[in-house]
């Protein structure tokens, strides 16, 4: 997915969910810490970082997708 990254969250949430798997750490937010430094040059992190927290944090805390 990275040679192909779009300005919108589906393609944030792809690239966001391929390199939290490669994170080994039970700090679930220094572990979203690390995947934003990770994708730094994502479009949609770029354009909406709000945007892309909030959902990040609805997709672990609230729909505990990755529990």
């Amino acid at each position: 997915m990275k040679n192909k990254l779009y300005d919108n969250a589906d393609s944030f949430a792809m690239s966001f969910d391929e390199e939290w798997e490669n994170i080994d750490c039970d700090d679930l937010r220094f572990k979203i810490d690390k995947v934003f430094e990770l994708l730094s040059d994502h479009p949609f992190l770029i354009s909406h970082p709000e945007n892309a927290r909030k959902m990040v944090e609805f997709r672990i805390f609230s729909l505990k997708k990755f529990q």
